[in-house]
């Protein structure tokens, strides 16, 4: 006896939902990239105050449309991002950029999936407080790494800031994600 495919538990994205997530996340990268140029004080830069979005995009993708969307939108906003930052960084910085936003992109995917099934503020809370600090650490390193610049500070001043932007992005997680969240995920997103 044959069995029919289950069906996915997410629903497909839309194109425009698609189209306008990748439009979000190369604005957020390309802006954040624009800022991280510009240091506040020696242990902060702007983009530090931006950058920590992109995981909101990725996280509220991830709940509503799965990992794999979520990583559809994350690889194209990459190209995007990365074709971009090269007009409005230095080549070094869009480098230090795509690999560092590539490598955390993927890390917070697979994080959120793995946590998704548990109290809603957990698997964004985790998911986006891990792939910072890889893509801080990432990006710090490759970016600044024997330029003269006061890296290290920067990089512990930027963490710092993610970390604390990732926390308060959980109120419109919370707020999005019921006005994403299929109907059959309501029993199952604990608060």
């Amino acid at each position: 006896m044959q069995h029919a495919p289950s069906p996915s538990r997410f629903a497909p994205l839309p194109p425009a939902a698609f189209a306008l997530a990748v439009l979000a996340m190369g604005i957020i990268v390309v802006g954040s990239n624009f800022l991280v140029q510009f240091p506040i004080n020696d242990w902060l830069t702007w983009g530090a105050l931006t950058y920590p979005v992109a995981f909101l995009v990725t996280d509220l993708l991830n709940r509503r449309y799965g990992p794999a969307a979520a990583r559809r939108v994350a690889w194209i906003g990459f190209a995007l991002a990365l074709g971009a930052s090269v007009f409005v960084a230095s080549p070094r910085i869009a480098l230090a950029s795509g690999v560092a936003y590539l490598c955390a992109q993927m890390l917070d995917i697979h994080v959120f999936d793995k946590l998704r099934e548990g109290r809603w503020w957990r698997a964004p809370l985790v998911s986006g407080a891990l792939a910072a600090t890889l893509d801080t650490s990432l990006f710090f390193g490759i970016a600044f790494a024997a330029t003269g610049a006061p890296w290290i500070t920067w990089l512990l001043g930027d963490l710092m800031v993610k970390l604390a932007v990732n926390a308060g992005l959980l109120a419109p997680f919370r707020a999005l994600m019921w006005n994403i969240a299929r109907p059959a995920d309501a029993g199952h997103v604990r608060g």
